[in-house]
């Protein structure tokens, strides 16, 4: 018995789609190229008091699809950083995360919110911060459980970029692009 030439065209794409996925995961940074950058990133240091960020969400093909404000308030307790984030979308939407994030060992983290599912796990290396998460983003009336992988540059003792992608399956399905600003450490 022989497939119909749809199914193995179908199958053939499908093979050819799992390759490139996973050649594309191959190719992701290794934190530790980062080891000897500076300035240093303390997470912690740099998010205790008041920070605000700048940032969009770019779709597979790099189109602009929305533009946000956050304000975020960081309190230190120990080993533990509280980070309350405020958005505020181009669109006038609105929403809040806070973040608990726990530091176990020099540069090792990990991290809950409301909408990650699980747990998130960071390490720091140098200036740079790749921080890993699942989070359900809400579209339209559906939502859809996406696997962020960040990373945060260290620029200076005020500045932070952060560059995320978004993928689902394997495969980059968006960027998250943002630029972070210390206010005061005071809060």
């Amino acid at each position: 018995m022989t497939l119909p030439t749809r199914q193995i065209r179908q199958r053939i794409q499908w093979a050819l789609l799992a390759v490139a996925a996973l050649l594309l995961t191959a190719c992701s940074a290794d934190i530790e190229d980062y080891k000897a950058r500076t300035p240093a990133f303390d997470l912690f240091e740099y998010f205790e008091g008041h920070t605000k960020a700048w940032g969009m969400v770019q779709d597979f093909s790099g189109e602009q699809r929305r533009r946000f404000e956050v304000d975020i308030i960081g309190t230190v307790d120990g080993d533990t950083l509280t980070l309350d984030e405020s958005f505020v979308y181009d669109d006038g939407e609105t929403q809040t995360r806070v973040w608990t994030i726990t530091r176990h060992s020099e540069g090792i983290y990990s991290g809950t919110a409301g909408d990650i599912v699980g747990t998130a796990t960071g390490v720091v290396e140098g200036n740079a911060l790749n921080w890993r998460y699942d989070l359900v983003v809400p579209v339209g009336d559906s939502e859809y459980q996406l696997h962020f992988d960040d990373w945060m540059f260290r620029q200076d003792s005020d500045h932070l970029f952060n560059v995320t992608s978004m993928r689902k399956w394997g495969v980059e399905v968006g960027k998250v692009t943002l630029f972070f600003q210390r206010v005061n450490k005071e809060g």
